[in-house]
C-alpha cells in the first residue's frame, strides 16, 4: 500500500521492477499490478546466473512482446546486465514509454466472466478515474478487490456503487469464485501461460537441496527454537566476550592516551580552567566514552549481517509465526520487530506494510521492547563494570527480558485493547547462500556512520549541555560542589521516584533524562557526572546496577521513535507509549531490585 500510494501521488518518471528469476511465477504477480498503474517500467530478471547454472533459460524477447515492457536479464551479485538495465530505465523514463499492456483478462477464460466484469466497471467509472488521476484499469480491479481507499478516491455515488456491486456479484456467480480469488486466478492464469511460452524451468538446484537438509534442523519441529537460541547465544558471546570485547579495550586505551595528551597540552598552554574542563570533562569523557563502544556495535552487526545474508533471518520469521499467533500477531510482525533490534524508528515505519490495522498498532506498541542497538553502550558499560565475568550472559538476559516483557504485554493486549485474530501469513524462504562481502561491509559502514553521526551531533551537544548544567549553578557561577549545580537541583525533583528501585542518585536521574533524546547519551552523561567507572561502582550496588539495566531496557524509547509513532498512529498513541514503557520499566526494575536484594542480603 505504501509503494502504491507513492506511485499514485508522486507519479515517478519510471519504475525498475526487480524480480527473482528462480521463482518467476510468484514474482510476476506484483509486476502485473505495477503495469496496471501505467508508469514506464523495466522488468529486471535477477539471479539469471542461477537459472542458467541449473539448466534453465528465459526467452527475453518473447517475454518482452507478451508483457509490452523492456525485460533485462541481470545478476546483481555478479554485476551482470546492470548497465543495460540502467540504459533501458533511462530510455523509458525519458520518453515516457508506458507499458503496452495492462489488460490481462482473457475473453475466452471461463466464458469471459472476469473480462466482462472488469470492462463493464471500466466504462462506468472512466470519468471518475480520470478526475482522480488513477488509471481506469487499475481502479476497476481494485474496486473488484474491495479496496476502500480507491473507492473513496473515485467518489462514486450510491447508484454507481450499487451497480458496481451488482456487476461483481454476477461475475462471482458465473465464475464460481469470490471476487478476490477471481482476480488472483485471472492474474495467475496469465502468468502460467506466459511462463509456459517463455521459460525453460531449471532443475532443482544444489543450493535448494542443501537448503532442505539445513532446514530439517534449523526449522525442525523440535530443533528450531534450540537452534535459534544457540545461534543467537554464540553471536552474543563472540561479540561481548571475545572479539568485540578485545577491540573495545584497545580503542578505550587509545582514547585514554589521546585524552592524556590533550590534557597535558592544555595544562602546558595554561588554558582557562573552564575551557579545560569543557574539553576534557565534557567532550572527551562524554563523547569518548560512547565512541569506545563502536567495536561492539560493529561486531554485533557483522554477525547479524551474516545471518541475514545467509537467509537464516527469514527462517526466524517462519519459526516465530506459531508463537506470534498465540500472541495475536502473524509472522509478518516479526520483520518490524527484528528491525527494532537495530533501531526502533525504521521498525515502527516498516509496520506500514502490515495489512491489518490491528496488527499494525499492536506491533508498533511492542517494538520498543525489542532492545535497539542504541542501548548497547549502556549494557556494555554496566555489564563490564559490575558483571565482568558474566557480561555476555547479562547481555543475553537483557534481550530475553525485553522479549518476555513484550510477550506478556502482547498477551494482555490481545485480551483487552487489541481483540481479534491475526491475518494469515505466507512467506517464501530463500535458499541458503554464502554471505556477500560487499553487503556485509556496506551494512557495517552504514551502522558505523550512523553511530558516529549521533556521537558528533546529538551526543556531542548533550555532553556539552550536561557539562554546563553540572559545572554552573543558577547564578551562572562555577559550582564548588556538583550537588549545588543546576543539574543536581533539576534532577533532584524526580530522583525520589527511583529511590525505591535502587538508584535515587540525581546523577543517574540526569542520565535517564538525556537518554530520552538519545539512548547513547546515558553513557556520556554518566561519564561526565561520575568521571570514572570506579566512582560509578561506588555509587551503585550490584542489585541497583541490575535494576538500572532493566529500567534502561524498558523505559520510554528515544524522542525520534516517539515522533515516528506520533506520525504513524497520532499523539494519543505516542503519549500512551511513553506512559506504558515508563510504568513497565519501573515495575520491572523494582522486581529485579527486590529479588536481587533478597538474594544478596
Amino acid at each position: 500500500i505504501v509503494s502504491r500510494q507513492y506511485i499514485l501521488n508522486e507519479k515517478p518518471k519510471g519504475i525498475i521492477n526487480i524480480v527473482d528469476a528462480t521463482s518467476i511465477e510468484r514474482s510476476l504477480y506484483l509486476s502485473m499490478q505495477l503495469m496496471e498503474l501505467e508508469i514506464p517500467m523495466v522488468l529486471a530478471l535477477n539471479m539469471m546466473d542461477e537459472v542458467r547454472g541449473n539448466g534453465g533459460s528465459i526467452h527475453i524477447n518473447e517475454m518482452e512482446e507478451a508483457l509490452g515492457i523492456p525485460v533485462v536479464a541481470i545478476s546483481a551479485s555478479k554485476n551482470e546486465g546492470i548497465e543495460e538495465l540502467i540504459s533501458h530505465a533511462l530510455h523509458v523514463a525519458r520518453y515516457q514509454e508506458k507499458p503496452l499492456r495492462s489488460d490481462f483478462c482473457d475473453v475466452n477464460d471461463h466464458n469471459g466472466a472476469v473480462h466482462r466484469c472488469l470492462h463493464g466497471i471500466m466504462h462506468l467509472i472512466e470519468d471518475h478515474a480520470k478526475a482522480a488521476g488513477i488509471p481506469v484499469r487499475f481502479a476497476a480491479t481494485k474496486l473488484v478487490e474491495g479496496d476502500k481507499r480507491i473507492e473513496a478516491l473515485l467518489k462514486l455515488d450510491k447508484n454507481e456503487l450499487e451497480f458496481v456491486e451488482h456487476i461483481i456479484v454476477q461475475m462471482e456467480e458465473e465464475r464460481g469464485l469470490d471476487r478476490a480469488s477471481a482476480i488472483a486466478d485471472m492474474r495467475y492464469s496469465f502468468i502460467k501461460k506466459l511462463v509456459a511460452a517463455c521459460v525453460i524451468k531449471p532443475k532443482e538446484s544444489k543450493e535448494r537441496e542443501r537448503s532442505k537438509k539445513i532446514d530439517s534442523i534449523l526449522t525442525g519441529k523440535y530443533t528450531a527454537i534450540p537452534s535459534f537460541i544457540i545461534i543467537i547465544g554464540l553471536t552474543f558471546w563472540l561479540t561481548f566476550g571475545v572479539i568485540g570485547k578485545i577491540l573495545q579495550e584497545q580503542l578505550e586505551n587509545l582514547i585514554g592516551i589521546l585524552t592524556q595528551i590533550v590534557d597535558k597540552g592544555l595544562v602546558a598552554w595554561h588554558t582557562n580552567e573552564v575551557v579545560h574542563s569543557l574539553i576534557i570533562d565534557g567532550i572527551f569523557n562524554g563523547v569518548g566514552s560512547v565512541l569506545s563502544f563502536i567495536p561492539i556495535i560493529v561486531t554485533l552487526f557483522f554477525f547479524l549481517s551474516l545471518l541475514e545474508d545467509t537467509g537464516y533471518m527469514a527462517r526466524v520469521a517462519f519459526v516465530m509465526d506459531k508463537l506470534l499467533r498465540r500472541l495475536g500477531l502473524s509472522g509478518r510482525s516479526i520483520v518490524p520487530m527484528l528491525i527494532g533490534f537495530g533501531c526502533s524508528v525504521p521498525g515502527v515505519m516498516s509496520c506500514r506494510t502490515l495489512p491489518s490495522e490491528r496488527d499494525r498498532k499492536m506491533t508498533i506498541m511492542l517494538i520498543p521492547f525489542m532492545s535497539c542497538s542504541a542501548k548497547l553502550p549502556i549494557y556494555a558499560m554496566f555489564s563490564t563494570a559490575f558483571f565482568p565475568k558474566y557480561s555476555a550472559l547479562v547481555m543475553i538476559l537483557l534481550y530475553v527480558i525485553g522479549i518476555i516483557t513484550g510477550i506478556i504485554t502482547a498477551l494482555i493486549s490481545k485480551s483487552t485493547a487489541f481483540k481479534g485474530e491475526a491475518v494469515p501469513f505466507v512467506m517464501e524462504l530463500p535458499n541458503y547462500r554464502i554471505p556477500s562481502a560487499k553487503n556485509t561491509l556496506q551494512l557495517l559502514w552504514d551502522k558505523s556512520k550512523d553511530f558516529l553521526t549521533r556521537a558528533f551531533t546529538v551526543i556531542f551537544i548533550a555532553s556539552i549541555v550536561i557539562w554546563f548544567l553540572t559545572t554552573f549553578n543558577f547564578h551562572l557561577n562555577i559550582a564548588s560542589d556538583s550537588k549545588d549545580s543546576m543539574l543536581s537541583v533539576i534532577a533532584g525533583f524526580i530522583s525520589s521516584i527511583f529511590a525505591p528501585i535502587g538508584f535515587g542518585d540525581w546523577r543517574i536521574t540526569s542520565a535517564l533524562i538525556t537518554g530520552f533524546m538519545a539512548k547513547e547519551s546515558v553513557v556520556s552523561t554518566l561519564s561526565v557526572l561520575f568521571g570514572s567507572t570506579d566512582a560509578l561502582r561506588s555509587a551503585l550496588s550490584i542489585e541497583s546496577a541490575a535494576s538500572l539495566l532493566v529500567f534502561c531496557l524498558l523505559y520510554t524509547p528515544c524522542v525520534a521513535t516517539i515522533a515516528a509513532v506520533k506520525r504513524e498512529l497520532g499523539r494519543k498513541w505516542s503519549v500512551g507509549m511513553i506512559l506504558l514503557q515508563c510504568s513497565v520499566a519501573w515495575l520491572g526494575a523494582g522486581t529485579v531490585y527486590l529479588i536481587g536484594s533478597l538474594i544478596l542480603r
